[in-house]
């Protein structure tokens, strides 16, 4: 779980600063660290980050061998067709020649 820092004094004082009364300027400050407080449970760390890219790493390239294999296969299966083709061919040529 993500855990973020915020200075509710030093926000007080800032909103004092510019003017506004304590009250409101401690209600905004309290509010405000509610809301990071919920809203840290969303964010992602640098440990999720890292273990998503490498999840997404192992498929990629587990993508990519099937692909070269499929590829490989198709090579062959044209080589194998243009070969019978060419054989077919030939045969007919033959044959129509006698």
């Amino acid at each position: 779980m993500t855990t973020l820092t915020f200075d509710t004094l030093a926000y007080v004082k800032t909103l004092r600063d510019a003017g506004v009364e304590e009250k409101q300027a401690e209600a905004q400050a309290t509010a405000l660290a509610n809301v990071l407080k919920v809203g840290a449970g969303d964010l992602a760390t640098k440990e999720d980050v890292t273990r998503l890219e490498s999840k997404i790493e192992s498929r990629l390239s587990v993508l990519e061998e099937r692909g070269e294999g499929r590829f490989r296969l198709l090579q062959w299966m044209l080589g194998f067709n243009l070969a019978i083709s060419v054989a077919l061919l030939w045969i007919l040529i033959r044959t129509a020649a006698h």
